[in-house]
């Protein structure tokens, strides 16, 4: 897609949200095609305050190489059509230091869209400061409950600055065959108000910001959110700051799904925008 066509697109988007949670700390936001989801990811940039965001941690999970912890880029710089974004080689270092990451091969950096979807928002987010702010890519693994829990730890500290911004990309239910997944609670309804009932549960849980019971949550419903690893680290560096005595609030402010599944042949993917907030 051509710059100025998307650059129109990612505005009409934007016009048509209030910005009611800024300056956003950070924000989970779906990564699927703009078509399905760029209005409901509006709902989360519009948090975003370019004033004073200098570093923008972008958390995605990896759908393709399977990856045991987290890795980084290996490139300086991701393109996009409005205009080219810094990859901050000094936090890069620092997070490198710790022999906690691995670096992701070039392949891997093309092919992966769950950074990639947030690049473009972000770049229209802040292009007030476009030369002014860099970024932190880092692809989360399928990280054990601990493994959470340490990184988590590790992007605490980076959590705690108001001129640092994270952004967790998370799409929410993948219903339907091709997912293999089809829970439906017929109490609810028609099956898209099931999943609708079931996304909002886990909803509500990253809302109490208890990375317990998210985990929790999982393990019972097994909802198919692809960024569960990355809200997973961000709830445990939620709670890190918490303990410090951190006081904190998430709200989502949009849910939406690509379509209604009324039977079993149907799929749909859902999709969610909130930011997190230190009062």
């Amino acid at each position: 897609m051509k710059g100025p066509q998307l650059n129109a697109q990612l505005e009409g988007w934007l016009s048509q949200v209030q910005s009611t949670k800024r300056p956003a700390r950070a924000i989970i936001a779906p990564h699927a095609g703009y078509t399905y989801c760029g209005s409901c990811a509006a709902h989360a940039y519009k948090q975003v305050d370019p004033n004073i965001t200098r570093k923008i941690f972008i958390l995605g999970p990896s759908h393709h190489v399977p990856l045991s912890r987290c890795a980084l880029s290996s490139v300086d710089i991701y393109r996009t059509p409005l205009y080219d974004l810094r990859i901050d080689q000094k936090i890069y270092g620092e997070l490198w230091k710790t022999g906690m990451f691995e670096r992701m091969s070039l392949q891997t950096d093309e092919d992966e869209h769950s950074i990639e979807m947030h690049l473009p928002y972000t770049a229209k987010a802040m292009e007030s400061h476009k030369d002014e702010f860099t970024i932190i890519p880092v692809l989360v693994g399928a990280l054990s409950e601990s493994k959470e829990q340490e990184f988590g730890k590790l992007f605490s500290k980076y959590l705690a600055d108001p001129s640092n911004l994270f952004v967790v990309s998370s799409d929410f239910c993948h219903w339907g065959q091709r997912f293999r997944y089809s829970y439906y609670d017929e109490s609810q309804g028609e099956i898209y108000r099931s999943i609708e009932h079931l996304d909002k549960m886990g909803m509500s849980i990253i809302e109490q910001l208890d990375p317990v019971s998210f985990s929790n949550y999982l393990k019972k419903y097994h909802n198919t959110i692809c960024g569960r690893h990355p809200i997973g680290v961000l709830l445990n560096a939620i709670n890190e700051l918490q303990k410090n005595g951190m006081n904190m609030s998430f709200s989502f402010l949009n849910y939406a799904q690509s379509s209604q599944c009324r039977n079993w042949q149907d799929s749909s993917v859902s999709y969610a925008a909130g930011a997190l907030m230190v009062h």
